[in-house]
């Protein structure tokens, strides 16, 4: 995952349409994933169209299929999505060392000896850690998470109420390259089972602007070409676009697609969407996703 010190804040995505409910992770029943008022838990199926929106999906590719960046099982020895660990008050809080520590929350992080990081412990990817602690419904997420002797080290970490709207700073990153939150737009398992996903989901594409728009704070590019997104830009699945011959999992997420979107978190494979792993995915009906093209979205208008 790439880093730039240096941001440029630009317009703000207004979002409009009816909220979701304030969701729960099930481990956290009392904590919010934030308000419902929050950017994630926006409805966005009602508003207009970009007027760059087929320049825009043509820089991500038009004719590549979605895919889902989670499901069950391994893959190369390690589940497959950015899991979640959850601990409660009484887990040591430990300092991290940053290598980003001017763009990151320094307070003490409730990181558990077993805690569960992105790829596995041998990982040599983004190595993404989110920890939430269910007493006080705070969310720490980490990027690129370490072991160092008897403390741990980390690209960047950031720290977040789930009670709270607030942004990051202006230009400041967070454990993704957006100075997003991570867990907000993970398609998890348990909201399957319940039957609707009510909330964003979190992409990524291969090449982005040196450029964000709300609620992204950073960017991660040094390109200025306006054909590419900026981080944080919004896109949806076309509402014209019939989910009826997809299988329940596949289905599920699709309609989230259409009603809330997806917002470009980070630079990396295009279309790829994230969520938590799960024993209970079905990875044959979250490929049937594949089917659906980049052309079968567009870009909601700011």
């Amino acid at each position: 995952m790439s880093r730039s010190i240096l941001s440029l804040g630009l317009c703000a995505l207004a979002l409009g349409g009816s909220s979701a409910q304030a969701l729960r992770v099930p481990a956290a029943p009392r904590c919010p994933v934030f308000p419902k008022t929050n950017p994630w838990n926006q409805r966005v199926d009602t508003l207009p169209v970009a007027g760059n929106s087929a320049e825009i999906i043509s820089s991500i590719g038009a004719r590549t299929g979605l895919h889902a960046d989670f499901g069950s099982g391994l893959w190369e020895g390690a589940p497959i999505g950015i899991p979640i660990t959850v601990v409660g008050r009484r887990q040591a809080k430990s300092r991290v060392s940053f290598e980003y520590a001017d763009e990151s929350d320094r307070g003490r992080y409730p990181i558990p000896r077993n805690v569960k990081i992105e790829g596995g412990r041998s990982s040599t990817g983004d190595r993404h850690a989110l920890i939430v602690d269910r007493d006080a419904c705070r969310l720490y997420e980490l990027y690129a998470l370490y072991p160092k002797s008897h403390r741990w080290r980390a690209g960047s970490g950031a720290i977040w109420s789930l009670r709270s709207n607030r942004l990051r700073p202006a230009g400041w990153t967070s454990a993704d390259a957006a100075g997003l939150p991570i867990l907000p737009g993970l398609a998890r398992y348990d909201e399957v089972r319940r039957g609707v996903i009510d909330h964003a989901l979190r992409f990524t594409v291969r090449r982005t602007r040196r450029a964000y728009v709300f609620p992204a704070r950073h960017f991660a590019s040094n390109s200025t070409d306006p054909s590419l997104p900026p981080m944080g830009l919004r896109l949806r699945l076309k509402g014209s676009f019939d989910v009826g011959g997809y299988p329940r999992q596949a289905r599920i997420v699709l309609a989230a697609l259409k009603r809330y979107g997806m917002l470009v978190a980070d630079n990396g494979s295009s279309w790829y969407i994230t969520g938590a792993p799960d024993p209970h995915w079905s990875n044959d009906q979250l490929h049937t996703l594949g089917r659906v093209k980049g052309s079968d979205f567009e870009v909601v208008a700011p």
